[in-house]
């Protein structure tokens, strides 16, 4: 037999093929195939990804002076 290679598995005559799925989607996750595909599927332009990560990068700044302020007096 071959050796498989890339993003394949063997299914053996006892082996379900619930167990190989599974082992097949592990195989998937961790070379992060999906969420290449998710990125791919759609089209952003570049100005829109920006605008993006810079909206992103404002949120995350107001958490993190929110998270740097006092906590308000309760007298």
């Amino acid at each position: 037999m071959k050796p498989l290679r890339g993003r394949s598995v063997r299914v053996d005559e006892g082996q379900s093929i619930e167990k190989a799925l599974r082992k097949f989607k592990k195989k998937i996750q961790a070379c992060d195939l999906i969420n290449e595909l998710r990125d791919r599927e759609t089209y952003i332009k570049p100005t829109t990804e920006r605008k993006q990560k810079k909206a992103a990068a404002k949120r995350r700044w107001k958490k993190y002076l929110q998270s740097q302020q006092l906590p308000p007096k309760n007298y």
